[in-house]
């Protein structure tokens, strides 16, 4: 008759195959905190850099400062207000700190600026879009106080037409943009990688 194993047993012969590689434990662990250290760089502007590059273990280093890129550079969106805009302005100054190069600054300086100009343009381009939308929702104000027998105003944003019409000319305009951003990430992971 067979002998039956234990549930211990079985277990201890599938883990004896599996060998724990301390060292890309050690890589994860190292690249998980660098993007723990970016966030907390993030919300208090207080966390140094380059001073927490300096303190890790050299072995970790980089898989520290890898952590630390991929969180910041995931930081660089079409910013929504100008306190998202200082959050993107924040992490592109992590990234400047990380790259180090000259080039990859000015880069920087260029991207902030656009960034500006694109908040300006995307309120001056809301308001375009209420003017010229605003006869038509005029005429559907009359209409529908016609038919009730009282005043009507109605919001613009709950209007399906509306919406419809915002959104199709906003997204217009954010793709433009949308394409600096990505031109931004890709020319800081190629610096960051290269050393350039």
């Amino acid at each position: 008759m067979a002998r039956i194993k234990t549930a211990l047993e079985i277990a201890l012969e599938k883990t004896n195959s599996v060998k724990s590689d301390k060292s890309s434990i050690n890589q994860y662990e190292a690249k998980q905190q660098g993007k723990k250290y970016a966030y907390e760089y993030l919300e208090s502007n207080e966390a140094n850099i380059a001073d927490i590059i300096k303190k890790c273990p050299v072995e970790t280093r980089e898989s520290l400062k890898n952590g630390i890129f991929d969180a910041l550079v995931s930081q660089i969106v079409l910013p929504g207000t100008e306190t998202e805009q200082k959050r993107v302005d924040n992490a592109c100054k992590g990234l400047v700190l990380l790259v180090n190069n000259n080039k990859f600054s000015a880069f920087y300086k260029q991207l902030i600026q656009i960034l500006g100009q694109y908040l300006q343009e995307i309120a001056q381009f809301e308001e375009a879009i209420k003017r010229q939308y605003a006869p038509k929702l005029r005429q559907k104000e009359e209409e529908l106080s016609k038919r009730l027998g009282r005043q009507v105003h109605i919001d613009p944003f709950q209007d399906p037409e509306f919406t419809a019409f915002y959104s199709q000319n906003m997204n217009a305009l954010k793709s433009n943009y949308q394409e600096v951003i990505e031109q931004f990430r890709e020319e800081a992971k190629r610096m960051f990688i290269s050393g350039d």
